[in-house]
């Protein structure tokens, strides 16, 4: 676990529960989270962003987030009677090895959150502890998310004081960047809440300037439908054309916006186990990826979210990336 300075600042609330707030970090802690803030249950201030965000169809075919739209609204809808969110973090920053020169043309990156175990059964059965052990140390109801639960949960993070969301909209912690990946365990309890934390971007735009897509459409604003990492995983069909050059090497997600971060410069290394990269080089062989089979797909893949990308989709990525090394090599 991470040595990160982060203080327990419980300023918005004082009382009997304060003690046990302070448990709840630790224990938290304990289970190899490397952040933990708490944050009310209140309603999102960003709610009628975010409806306005899938009116304007920014979510493309993530149909998921538009079917459960006011449960992420109001935590109260998810856990009727919520009080508070522990919102947890995990680091699964690791550097990589480089590739070589020879191998280059043919290998597509891998976003580097898919490079170890899937997180969300790593996070998930570490959440179910934690409610587990609040529930058994003080009562109450709880109800638990990682990315794929109906909460906003980068706001609720952001409430929590565990980081702020940065114009990439990635929650950025000051010494673990945005190499962080996110948690929930909702309760009934009233917990002080931990005070937000300030937004340290500044006038920098780097993520902006730098996203292949334009999908950082203005600071703190995405199009998914032009992100890549929609574009390679979200995605089913057939890419656009005018998009598909813009992808370059990415064959399962995108971390160009993490990668020119100022706040990602100088991040301590994940020592979780279950996180590290099964890839070392960060990269697949698309010639390889382009040729798998099923029985060949599922081994190599196994216990990976990059599962969640079928095979068919997957060699479709890796067709794309063929085209765009191809086409830089003739240039």
């Amino acid at each position: 676990m991470m040595a990160f300075v982060v203080p327990d600042q419980l300023a918005i609330d004082r009382g009997p529960s304060t003690s046990l707030a302070a448990e709840v970090k630790g224990f938290a802690r304990s289970l190899g989270f490397d952040l933990v803030g708490i944050a009310r249950a209140d309603a999102p201030e960003h709610a009628d962003y975010f409806r306005q965000w899938l009116a304007a169809g920014r979510h493309g075919e993530m149909a998921y987030l538009a079917n459960r739209a006011e449960e992420r609204a109001d935590p109260g809808k998810y856990l009727p009677g919520a009080r508070s969110v522990i919102c947890v973090a995990l680091n699964y920053y690791a550097p990589l090895e480089p590739v070589a020169d020879a191998d280059r043309p043919h290998h597509g990156r891998v976003a580097r959150y898919a490079l170890g175990d899937d997180y969300h059964e790593i996070i998930k059965g570490r959440l179910y502890d934690l409610a587990d052990w609040l529930r058994e140390r003080a009562g109450g109801e709880t109800r638990c998310g990682v990315d794929t639960a109906p909460v906003m949960e980068r706001e609720l993070h952001a409430r929590a004081g565990v980081g702020w969301v940065g114009k990439n909209t990635c929650v950025i912690h000051p010494q673990a960047g945005s190499w962080i990946l996110l948690g929930e365990v909702l309760t009934t309890l009233e917990l002080p809440a931990d005070a937000p934390m300030t937004d340290h971007c500044g006038t920098c735009t780097r993520c902006l300037d730098a996203c292949p897509t334009g999908a950082l459409t203005a600071p703190y604003e995405l199009d998914a439908t032009r992100c890549i990492s929609y574009l390679t995983i979200e995605h089913r069909g057939e890419i656009a054309p005018d998009l598909r050059p813009l992808i370059g090497d990415w064959l399962y997600g995108c971390d160009v916006c993490q990668d020119v971060c100022p706040h990602n410069a100088r991040v301590p290394v994940a020592t979780d186990p279950a996180l590290k990269p099964r890839f070392p080089t960060g990269t697949l062989d698309v010639r390889q990826v382009g040729a798998w089979t099923e029985e060949e797909y599922r081994p190599a893949l196994r216990r990976s979210a990059m599962k969640r990308v079928k095979l068919p989709q997957l060699r479709r990525n890796a067709q794309v990336v063929r085209e765009n090394t191809e086409r830089a090599r003739s240039q």
